[in-house]
């Protein structure tokens, strides 16, 4: 099998013969030819057949109710005591919804999530994982936060309960695999929805991870659930796909995946980055505190940016607005 991966550029020049990648604020001239076991060749998009350019300029439909014309800023709000950055902050309803208002200022789409899938996590029952989701929704919703709020859930009992309690966005680590009755639920409710690579389960996706070639091996995987959605009644307009950075993933692995993210355009699907904080992060910067892995966590983010990603997920949502904003002023000489 071939894979196309567009070699993003956001530079304010512009060759004549280059292509808007996905709709969105980049543009590519060439695209890099990957195969299983033969090295990678770059071609110019002129020697690229039309049809297989497609997926790759095919302006993104809206998700939630969001043009993806311009980066969208998820932010996360884990009501979780165990949580790897911020556990037991937002627990109580009071913290929680202090949290949920600041970030709405700023966020595209809320988060909420009442279960940790941090490497060792044991499993929340359902009936914990709801009272700590729910109610939060929904008094998000009686105080009139507006924004597009999703739940953060491999369980099709949270995902309704939150989903009647006023969210609109179903956020799965594990892409439908966990819980055999997610997939109904969200077709039944026609929600939007995230399905995200992983491997085994939280308490074991750490334990040594292996894969032919990680890159294409997440590509594939995540093609298949998204098959497996449509199968299963989930338009594909409404589906949304993240390559799971940091779960079952050693740090080659991560960075592998970030250095050609943009190969995950290749889905026709918009993409969604969440590396905030991760442990990889502080490898890499030397930093222990989770909570302290900002600079590392901007860079990650705005790596994703120029690569034409359409959602990233973050703690530190003011810090990551400023940021994408600056950066897009920067790039293209003028605010945004």
């Amino acid at each position: 099998m071939t894979y196309l991966r567009p070699i993003p550029v956001a530079d304010a020049a512009r060759p004549t013969d280059a292509l808007t990648l996905a709709g969105g604020w980049c543009h590519f001239s060439h695209v890099e030819v990957l195969e299983r076991g033969r090295a990678p060749v770059v071609l110019p998009v002129t020697e690229v057949s039309p049809s297989l350019l497609s997926p790759l300029i095919a302006p993104r439909a809206d998700f939630a109710g969001l043009a993806l014309d311009r980066p969208r800023i998820m932010g996360i709000l884990n009501v979780t005591p165990d949580s790897f950055s911020d556990g037991g902050l937002f627990l109580r309803p009071e913290a929680a919804m202090m949290q949920a208002r600041a970030m709405a200022a700023q966020a595209d789409i809320l988060d909420v999530g009442g279960e940790s899938t941090r490497p060792g996590a044991a499993e929340v029952s359902e009936a914990e994982e709801i009272a700590r989701t729910a109610p939060v929704i929904a008094a998000m919703r009686a105080a009139g936060i507006a924004r597009p709020v999703s739940i953060d859930t491999r369980k099709a009992a949270v995902a309704q309960a939150a989903l009647a309690a006023g969210a609109g966005i179903v956020n799965d680590v594990t892409a439908l695999q966990f819980d055999p009755a997610m997939a109904q639920v969200v077709a039944d409710a026609g929600a939007p929805v995230i399905l995200m690579h992983s491997i085994a389960t939280p308490q074991t996706m750490q334990d040594d991870p292996r894969y032919d070639d990680v890159l294409l091996d997440v590509y594939d995987a995540l093609a298949a659930r998204v098959a497996q959605a449509e199968v299963a009644g989930i338009d594909r307009d409404r589906i949304a796909i993240d390559p799971g950075i940091g779960f079952g993933k050693t740090l080659a692995h991560n960075l592998a995946l970030l250095a050609r993210l943009s190969l995950f355009h290749s889905l026709g699907l918009p993409v969604l980055l969440g590396a905030s904080r991760k442990r990889f992060i502080g490898t890499l910067s030397g930093e222990e505190d989770a909570a302290k892995r900002l600079p590392g966590s901007l860079a990650v983010a705005l790596a994703g940016v120029a690569q034409g990603i359409q959602m990233i997920r973050v703690h530190d949502v003011a810090d990551t607005r400023a940021a994408c904003t600056l950066w897009q002023a920067a790039t293209k000489g003028t605010p945004q």
